[in-house]
């Protein structure tokens, strides 16, 4: 990998899952939390997932190993000095992302590429928190990131060449496939269409049109989709999704991505899918 020092800030699913597959593609990574809790759940998670690898031969016990041996934890922001690629998967709030990259900015070096993990927010506002905007990119991950092959890499109003062709370098040498985003629009494309449709299959189910699993059942049969609006829905985690629609909605005219009322409840009363067990389907 060109990027042979690579910061992941954030331990949760998706710092985890990035950290792993950059160690995975030859990289020393170092993952940063605020705690050791966090970092320790983090480390549980890639060993966890790198053992699923093992036991269905896509990679031998002794590369699980090496991966592993390539991530360095730390809960000081400093010792990311070395890094020249660091991807931030922090909280999806503009102020918690904006505050990370201020942080940043003062620690890496000043050829080092800052890349937001985000699926709504705007990079370049993300960016104007930095002396650096040109070296600041969006880099959309998929959950599970081991799995999923798809990353958004998203162009700012004034990301540079030379850091989009370094985030795309990055991307596919951790194995994505890249789309690439040329303008810096709320939700992207992959949030965008996802938004649109899930937003009005919460619609029909509150309306009562038809129930959740036949409206899952439509797209699955009818347009060939993996899984429905809904099941993915309790996958990424019913707050995740009215989150980014609301990120869209505000930067959007019409009432394409307005959020049901029904998801509101669902957030309120704790309901947020497969994390918590129950959300359009219950989770035993």
């Amino acid at each position: 990998m060109s990027e042979t020092m690579v910061g992941v800030v954030g331990a949760g699913l998706m710092g985890s899952g990035i950290a792993q597959v950059a160690a995975g593609s030859g990289a020393s990574v170092v993952l940063h939390d605020v705690g050791t809790e966090q970092l320790d759940r983090g480390l549980t998670a890639i060993a966890g997932s790198l053992a699923k690898f093992v036991d269905k031969d896509r990679i031998t016990r002794a590369e699980a190993d090496e991966t592993l041996a390539r991530i360095t934890v730390s809960t000081d922001l400093a010792d990311l000095a070395p890094a020249t690629f660091v991807v931030e998967a922090a909280f999806e709030r503009l102020d918690v992302k904006t505050r990370m990259f201020a942080a940043l900015d003062d620690i890496v070096g000043p050829d080092a590429v800052l890349a937001t993990n985000t699926s709504a927010l705007p990079v370049t506002q993300i960016a104007a928190a930095t002396s650096r905007p040109e070296r600041v990119v969006g880099t959309h991950f998929f959950s599970p990131v081991p799995l999923m092959q798809l990353c958004e890499v998203v162009r700012g109003f004034r990301t540079s060449e030379s850091a989009m062709r370094r985030a795309i370098d990055f991307a596919e040498q951790v194995g994505k496939t890249v789309v690439v985003v040329h303008r810096d629009v709320a939700g992207f494309v992959t949030t965008r269409l996802i938004s649109a449709l899930a937003l009005e299959a919460a619609r029909l189910v509150e309306s009562g049109v038809a129930s959740a699993a036949d409206v899952d059942a439509a797209c699955r049969l009818g347009f060939g989709h993996a899984m429905g609006p809904l099941q993915t829905m309790d996958l990424t985690g019913i707050d995740i999704m009215v989150n980014a629609a609301d990120n869209v909605a505000a930067e959007t005219p019409g009432d394409t991505f307005a959020v049901p009322g029904l998801l509101r409840r669902m957030v309120a009363a704790g309901d947020l899918g497969r994390k918590t067990g129950q959300g359009f389907y219950p989770y035993p």
